[in-house]
C-alpha cells in the first residue's frame, strides 16, 4: 500500500514539471515579416516594395499590439462585471471592446489601402483576382467558413 501511495505522489508530483510550456507569441515584427514573406511569394514584390510593406504592416502591428493590451484589461473588466452582475458596466466595456475592434479593422484596412498603393498594375490585378478566388494571403479571419475578410489582410 505505501508502494502504491508513493508511485502516485510521485506521478502527481512529476506531472507539473513535464509539462510542456506555450511557444511564446510572434512579435509585432516578426507578424510583419511573415506577411511580406507570404505577398512577396504571391506578388513577386521588389526588394523595395519588401522594405516598403514590411514598414507598412509593422507599424500596423505595433498599433494593433497597443490595442490587445487595452482590450486584455477590458476582459478583465467584463469578467468581473458578469460575476458582480452588473449590467450597466457589462455595456459600457462591451462598447469599448466594440470600439477596440473597430480601431483594429481601421488599422488593418489603412495598412492594406497603403500596401496597395505601392503595387504596380499587374500585382494589384493578381491580387484583385486572388482575393476573388478567396486565396489571398490571410483572406479567411474566421478559417474556413468564418466570416468573409474585408480586404486582403
Amino acid at each position: 500500500m505505501k508502494y502504491v501511495i508513493a508511485t502516485i505522489l510521485a506521478a502527481v508530483i512529476a506531472i507539473p514539471t513535464s509539462a510542456q510550456t506555450l511557444p511564446k507569441p510572434p512579435s509585432a515584427g516578426e507578424m510583419a515579416q511573415r506577411k511580406v514573406k507570404t505577398l512577396t511569394a504571391l506578388l513577386n514584390l521588389t526588394a523595395a516594395q519588401q522594405q516598403q510593406a514590411q514598414t507598412i504592416y509593422g507599424n500596423a502591428a505595433k498599433s494593433e499590439q497597443t490595442l490587445r493590451a487595452g482590450e486584455k484589461e477590458a476582459r478583465e473588466a467584463l469578467r468581473a462585471a458578469v460575476r458582480n452582475d452588473d449590467t450597466s458596466a457589462i455595456d459600457q466595456v462591451a462598447a469599448t471592446l466594440g470600439q477596440s475592434m473597430a480601431e483594429s479593422t481601421a488599422i488593418r484596412a489603412k495598412a492594406d489601402a497603403a500596401f496597395y498603393q505601392i503595387l504596380t498594375a499587374e500585382q494589384q490585378s493578381k491580387l484583385s483576382d486572388l482575393e476573388s478566388q478567396h486565396l489571398a494571403p490571410f483572406d479567411f479571419p474566421g478559417g474556413p467558413g468564418g466570416p468573409p475578410a474585408m480586404g486582403f489582410h
